[in-house]
């Protein structure tokens, strides 16, 4: 009589499941990054509270692109648009309310519209067509990224556009992305000594630090909404299936291109959400704003483990290649350390990453 069980309904023990996570690599990358500059800048104000929130803050903002570039990796494809589309909906938003004079907060959600309809497009022509997202989607970023430009001089004559600042005071929609949050916690901390103030100036007896961005607070509501759609829903199941085998899925009944095209417009709401964060906070929209930034996302997501073929991934490692990102860029700064070896650090603690996810994940599973 065969004794031995069918590893379909073998039981797996709980280090064995945590092992195959695919945020390992990302979460041991995390550590070591933390610890690293835990010893080399601590007493720089790295980790004191206004130092955490700079580069919390950072880290957001790689945060808030990652979760749409993850999902739409785990789906199966990519978006090489998403900086092209951070600086378009960016001047797209300062075109609309100061040389138009729209209300800002319809030129927000026009520029949403806009935004979300061509990520419509992107993802319509690749399943469509069949050519690959990274050709499709390289197009884009060139379109995008000339539109943006053209604009922008058709309108002001120059690639910057200011102005907007001065329109985010008592617009009702402006301050849920340039706005901050816990204000009164905050002073009410540094009543009690836990955070400083300023000592001179006109903002003395100020605590350093006014509120919480709202650019976090987007990045853990989409972190939450990414971990819970891609975990705890049949939509979820449809993401790894799309990505996994396309054409099995769809013989089962997944709408295959139903989920990428809604990935594709969910990677270019993030785009737009970062970029309005940017504008509502600095005032301004740059051309070049968002340049690189599609690389930037992607790193993160496979930092965090998913697989560039598609079919396997995690939003919380998205989150924690994020967070790994502003830490190194920001620790370099805290550690006087040049900053043009942040790319370096970052090749290097990416390809330590996906080398230690590919090898356990191989050890786990008995691949070759």
């Amino acid at each position: 009589m065969d004794n031995s069980i069918d590893e379909r309904v073998k039981e797996m023990s709980g280090f064995r499941r945590a092992l195959l996570r695919p945020e390992l690599g990302a979460g041991i990358g995390a550590v070591f990054v933390f610890i690293l500059f835990l010893t080399l800048a601590f007493d720089s104000g790295m980790f004191a509270p206004a130092g955490v929130l700079n580069w919390s803050t950072v880290a957001a903002q790689f945060t808030v692109i990652a979760v749409g570039a993850c999902l739409l990796m785990i789906a199966g494809e990519f978006d090489l648009s998403m900086g092209s589309m951070i600086g378009f909906s960016g001047m797209i938003i300062a075109i609309l309310s100061v040389p138009l004079g729209l209300p800002l907060w319809l030129a927000i959600l026009l520029t949403f519209v806009i935004a979300m309809a061509l990520g419509a497009l992107n993802g319509w022509l690749v399943v469509k067509t069949g050519l690959p997202s990274f050709i499709v989607t390289l197009a884009f970023l060139f379109i995008l990224r000339g539109l943006t430009i053209w604009s922008a001089i058709l309108f002001t004559n120059r690639t910057l556009i200011s102005g907007v600042g001065e329109k985010v005071p008592g617009d009702p929609i402006a301050w849920l992305f340039g706005g901050k949050i816990l204000s009164g916690l905050f002073v009410w901390l540094a009543e009690r000594g836990v955070i400083a103030t300023f000592t001179q100036g006109s903002r003395a007896g100020q605590p350093v630090i006014e509120g919480l961005p709202m650019v976090i607070v987007w990045a853990i509501g989409l972190v939450v909404f990414g971990h819970l759609l891609l975990t705890r829903t049949k939509f979820g199941n449809w993401i790894f299936a799309s990505g996994g085998d396309s054409q099995a899925a769809a013989y089962t009944g997944v709408p295959v291109r139903r989920v990428k095209i809604s990935m594709f417009v969910l990677t270019a709401f993030c785009a737009t959400v970062l970029a309005t964060c940017q504008v509502t906070e600095f005032g301004t929209a740059a051309a070049d704003r968002g340049l690189l930034k599609e690389f930037e996302a992607i790193i993160c997501v496979v930092i965090g483990g998913a697989l560039l073929t598609g079919g396997y991934g995690s939003v919380i490692g998205a989150f924690l290649g994020a967070i790994i990102f502003g830490m190194v860029q920001q620790g370099l700064y805290f550690a006087n350390v040049e900053g043009s070896l942040f790319r370096v650090f970052l090749g290097s603690i990416l390809l330590i990453a996906v080398i230690l996810n590919t090898y356990i994940r191989r050890i786990i599973t008995g691949e070759k």
